[in-house]
């Protein structure tokens, strides 16, 4: 989506609202598009004496897979938009600020870019998830599996003389 902020550029304190739908589904995170459903992006764009402020949230349901145990979760992710606009840089270096063309902001690039970058490097199903057993690949969320504790192959006799004490 294409915003023309024509009306706004040079009035203080003017405002416009935006409202759409953006689709990611085809973006690869990893090897899996967790993103099945739009992405609903309300918010707006504020000239605050001058700058152009857009503010505004992303949200959607993400369909992950947990990376310790490998369930299936679902997870809302609600992105805070908060960025400038300008319609030419000053300064090169600063990527923070949205580069308008012309007179339009193009928000699906401004979106797409700050919700990839929201996304998160790890996805747990919870914050003490156990996740798979090394050796026999049970869930140890559910209990443990059963598989001994790994002996030291340095340790190994000495771990016999205390099985023959245990006896």
């Amino acid at each position: 989506m294409r915003l023309d902020l024509r009306d706004i550029i040079h009035v203080p304190d003017a405002k416009k609202t935006f409202q759409f739908q953006l689709d990611l589904s085809e973006v690869d995170f990893y090897g899996s598009r967790p993103i099945l459903r739009p992405v609903e992006v309300r918010g707006s764009v504020t000239n605050h004496a001058g700058a152009l402020v857009l503010e505004g949230t992303a949200c959607s349901l993400l369909e992950l897979t947990c990376d310790r145990c490998g369930k299936e979760i679902s997870r809302e992710k609600t992105v805070v938009l908060d960025s400038l606009a300008a319609q030419e840089l000053e300064d090169e270096e600063n990527d923070d600020i949205l580069l308008l063309d012309g007179t339009e902001l193009d928000l699906d690039e401004a979106v797409t870019t700050a919700f990839i970058l929201a996304m998160d490097t790890k996805n747990l199903c919870s914050d003490d998830c156990k996740g798979l057993c090394a050796k026999c690949g049970a869930d140890l969320n559910l209990g443990p599996c059963g598989c001994g504790p790994d002996v030291d192959p340095r340790l190994a006799a000495l771990a016999q003389l205390l099985d023959k004490e245990a006896e």
